[in-house]
């Protein structure tokens, strides 16, 4: 089957469509023809090498989310599945590949009403931005800070966050992301990369109850600053290379609950997943996806999630 590798550390043209075995769904697994793989920020760090101790053993097949049918079933399996629209992890790699085997209790079905490629986008950032609401015990009446916005978390970050009944203030880079934030439910959509946009986040709503930081960084600890006392701080990742430098000490000072690390148990990460699909079918919540690459495209989807010029989710098309 045609896969991607990744044999050597490095920029996006290490990533080389190749042969790899046909994969073969054991006992208590089942084998998936994939439609459709997720790319995530973090796996083209993953790709650079720039990831310390999570560094993956090479040569790797990349990609961790994929979205596609049940073909087979291996022994204890059971044959329930087979057919079915599935959407499932990886563990981190081996999803830019035509097939993949998992263990049999790891897919989520597809609802009827929502397309195998949202549902994909979905998989992991409709499942961190759900955590991520929940988390915050975001509620209405909430001034909530979301960076990055128009990015595959930060979009579905908006738009939840408009559900909740918070006043939401986006944050983005540039007027396209800017006015595709506003599109979907941003009360206030701000530029940052106008030196004034903290005064104009202050104009806009004064201080903010939370803020939901995926870039880190000076953008970050900006974004620390513009909170209320005892405010949330939830640090989800690092665009910018970088956490955000604020200390627990920092958070203390201010009364601030501060939060980097796990959302939740596999358990209850699982149940957002679920959760987002059901509201996805509802019709309460739609991912952006911005670009589709084909599989042997990877590099340069991995070249455009690094310029910083993506908007949503980014796909490779199997």
């Amino acid at each position: 089957m045609r896969a991607v590798w990744l044999k050597e550390f490095g920029g996006p043209d290490n990533l080389l469509t190749g042969q790899a075995p046909e994969p073969v769904a054991g006992p208590g697994e089942v084998l998936i023809d994939v439609t459709f793989a997720n790319i995530t920020f973090v796996e083209t760090q993953l790709r650079s090498g720039r990831t310390g101790p999570f560094r993956p053993e090479l040569p790797v097949i990349p990609g961790n989310g994929v979205g596609g049918v049940v073909l087979a079933a291996g022994e204890g399996a059971g044959g329930e599945l087979i057919g079915q629209r599935v959407v499932t992890s990886r563990n981190g790699s081996g999803g830019y590949a035509e097939r993949v085997v998992v263990p049999a209790s790891a897919p989520f079905g597809v609802p009827d009403a929502v397309p195998l490629d949202e549902a994909v986008a979905l998989l992991a950032d409709g499942r961190t931005a759900t955590a991520l609401i929940r988390a915050a015990g975001v509620r209405e009446g909430d001034r909530v800070l979301i960076e990055a916005a128009a990015g595959g978390v930060g979009s579905l970050l908006v738009q939840l966050a408009h559900n909740a009944g918070a006043t939401v203030v986006a944050v983005a880079g540039g007027p396209g992301k800017v006015s595709l934030a506003e599109e979907l439910g941003a009360d206030h959509a701000i530029d940052y990369s106008w030196s004034d946009w903290p005064g104009r986040v202050r104009a806009a709503v004064g201080a903010v109850d939370v803020v939901f930081d995926g870039v880190g960084g000076q953008t970050g600890a900006t974004s620390f600053r513009l909170l209320e006392r005892g405010g949330r701080f939830f640090s989800y990742g690092l665009a910018s290379g970088a956490w955000a430098p604020v200390s627990e000490e920092d958070a203390a000072d201010r009364g601030v609950r501060l939060h980097r690390g796990p959302l939740g148990t596999p358990e209850e990460l699982r149940e957002c997943t679920e959760s987002v699909l059901a509201e996805a079918a509802a019709g309460h919540v739609k991912p952006v996806i911005g670009q589709r690459f084909r599989l042997e495209q990877a590099a340069e989807a991995h070249r455009a999630i690094e310029s910083r010029a993506t908007l949503g989710k980014t796909l490779l098309v199997v």
